[in-house]
């Protein structure tokens, strides 16, 4: 098979969705601009804090940058959230009491959320084992969101109704922000109480708005995905109301001490031009996202979503059909990274997974999701999930790897 000529074929029906994402980014990035140039950022924001960290103008400067790009009252954005389930159980367990009802309106959500709610053996520490009580309202068949259903499932002790807006491991589209609009307009008429949250990771900066934009309480991420612009080395954010964020907060630290604490001895620097950054390297990786999906429709095989389809995370699932296919897809992403490209990914046990998991991920940061990566659970019909890339050239350059990994393997077709 010619693979190159293939590529540039694929490449070539991709231009009016390349226009579009680079028209999105140029909208994100004067939004960014302007609000830099709204809270002064210079040369100080960026010096390290020890200690209690009170008054750290560097980490208060950027939270307050978020609340305005992401149209918020106040956020968490620190360096000390390990990943975006770190951030998303700091919301749950802040926003939740015992006894309360928690509603997911999205359908069940990301596997490493099954730990934190409880429903895997109810480990210890979990939501479960505190009394808070969970059910799940499935997505329509075209993977809207059923609004009369979410409204019959809520009790009278139900207190934060979620939402998951990428796809996780799940052969469905990302939900778009205006398409939460409804269901977050008619839980407010019901329970104007009801804390709205929505898990954000993998779609900051994809469309023009952001669900927190059309009503949702509380918007969650990791700054090693979309809003970190591949530089932020690790942390994720929080964004919401005051209300919500008050209770939340108090998960950060401790009651009583809330934000007002938390150090950071290294530079601050990377966070802020991350996110100046973030709108382009989204771009970069819808492009791949885009060029991945059309390149193996050409092939016959199953995306999602299609190269064309309106977008609202940088995820591109891709049914391979078979464990050895993708294995040899994995592996040919693996040999195209800048880091461990020598390595040869396998399935294995990953913690907060029901199956085995492979992982083709040599990036700069570990684990960074913004950077080229595909992962996959190692069942039927062996959907590998593949996102990220910091520029379009290598993750054009990486499918061309992918596709000759996979031809030498005699998997490709």
């Amino acid at each position: 098979m010619d693979i190159q000529s293939l590529i540039l074929r694929a490449e070539a029906g991709c231009t009016q969705q390349f226009a579009q994402i680079d028209q999105t980014a140029l909208l994100g990035t004067r939004k960014v601009l302007t609000a830099f140039a709204n809270h002064h950022v210079a040369a100080r924001h960026f010096s390290p804090t020890t200690g209690y960290g009170y008054d750290d103008i560097g980490r208060d400067t950027l939270e307050s940058i978020f609340s305005e790009l992401l149209g918020t009252e106040a956020s968490i954005v620190r360096p000390q959230i390990a990943s975006g389930t770190h951030a998303l159980s700091m919301c749950l367990f802040g926003l939740l009491k015992p006894g309360d009802h928690l509603l997911a309106a999205s359908g069940m959500p990301y596997d490493t959320l099954e730990c934190v709610i409880g429903k895997n053996g109810q480990p210890a520490g979990s939501l479960s084992e505190m009394g808070v009580t969970f059910d799940a309202v499935d997505l329509l068949s075209d993977g809207s969101i059923n609004v009369p259903a979410v409204l019959a499932a809520i009790k009278p002790e139900t207190t934060v109704v979620s939402l998951q807006r990428s796809r996780g491991y799940a052969w469905r589209d990302a939900i778009l922000p205006e398409d939460m609009q409804p269901v977050i307009d008619a839980v407010h008429k019901l329970r104007p109480d009801i804390f709205i949250m929505v898990d954000n990771c993998y779609g900051a900066f994809v469309c023009d708005k952001e669900p927190s934009h059309l009503g949702a309480d509380v918007v969650v991420g990791s700054l090693i995905k979309n809003i970190g612009g591949g530089l932020a080395p690790t942390g994720g954010y929080i964004s919401g109301t005051a209300r919500a964020i008050e209770r939340i907060e108090a998960r950060l630290t401790a009651p009583g001490i809330g934000r007002e604490v938390g150090s950071y001895a290294a530079s601050y620097q990377p966070f802020y031009q991350g996110l100046f950054l973030a709108p382009h390297t989204v771009a970069q990786a819808l492009k791949t996202a885009v060029l991945s999906a059309r390149v193996f429709e050409l092939l016959g095989m199953k995306s999602s979503p299609a190269y064309d389809a309106k977008r609202s995370d940088i995820i591109q699932a891709i049914e391979m059909g078979t464990p050895e296919r993708l294995v040899a897809f994995c592996r040919g992403i693996q040999a195209a990274s800048p880091v461990d490209s020598f390595v040869a990914p396998e399935p294995w046990e990953m913690p907060g997974y029901n199956d085995q998991v492979i992982m083709a991920a040599g990036t700069f940061v570990s684990g960074a999701s913004i950077e080229l990566s595909a992962d996959a659970p190692m069942r039927a019909p062996y959907i590998a999930y593949m996102q990220g890339a910091l520029t379009y050239e290598h993750g054009k350059l990486a499918i061309q790897t992918a596709l000759e990994c996979m031809d030498k393997e005699h998997t490709l077709l």
